[in-house]
């Protein structure tokens, strides 16, 4: 397989729903993949969608570095289920040194092993979009992500208290603990909000904080 520089491209091994979702999706955005799976049906599938496709033992790391994998910046280990091979490959890639390893974890005590292995970014899709989901379902925002340490953006209308004046004059972030960062009018894209912004009736906007100031603002659209 032909040397190809490593920030255009990212290894995915285990090519299942979440995978094989990743992989496609990044060949969408531009990003050249090598897909690498144990099964050669799954290799057949995506044969001619991804810029490489490989059948391969993952976890060994023999394999993985006759794929040259070791050559390249950024891996991201897509397998769930069996819990073995995802450490066992996550294992081979921390060994060879790939400076970003991302891996997905299905449990608290997966995301823990992986971390202490030294996987670089552990994510976790399905309950990451379980606790999305739930804070769209309970309140009014129109979309919601939570970061770190309990920070969060939060996209949702503007209340009513809050039209007609520059957001340095509705106290806003004294009186509830968040930041507009954007905001958009009916028909319009997303621009910077500052002090001097005014909202009108049916913008939407975008507001920062800790995610319980965000929720609870959020509450008053």
């Amino acid at each position: 397989m032909a040397r190809k520089p490593a920030a255009d491209v990212v290894v995915v091994l285990g090519l299942g729903r979440f995978g094989k979702s990743l992989a496609l999706e990044l060949m969408a955005q531009g990003t050249e993949v090598l897909g690498i799976d144990a099964s050669e049906a799954v290799i057949e599938k995506v044969s001619g969608r991804l810029t490489h496709a490989a059948v391969a033992d993952t976890t060994d790391e023999e394999s993985l570095r006759q794929l040259s994998v070791h050559e390249y910046g950024r891996a991201v280990v897509g397998i769930g289920s069996d819990l073995e091979a995802s450490l066992l490959t996550a294992s081979a890639l921390i060994n060879m040194a790939v400076p970003n390893v991302w891996a997905k974890a299905i449990s608290n005590a997966h995301a823990r092993i992986l971390t202490q292995i030294g996987v670089h970014h552990v994510v976790r899709p399905e309950h990451d979009m379980g606790k999305r989901v739930a804070h769209l379902v309970r309140g009014r925002m129109m979309d919601y992500i939570e970061f770190d340490d309990g920070f969060a953006m939060v996209k949702t209308v503007a209340p009513a208290f809050a039209v007609g004046k520059p957001l340095s004059q509705t106290t806003i972030r004294s009186r509830y603990g968040v930041t507009v960062v954007a905001i958009k009018r009916p028909g319009e894209g997303f621009t910077y909000a500052t002090a001097d912004t005014v909202i009108s009736p049916g913008d939407t906007i975008i507001v920062s904080g800790q995610a319980r100031d965000t929720e609870r603002f959020a509450e008053l659209a």
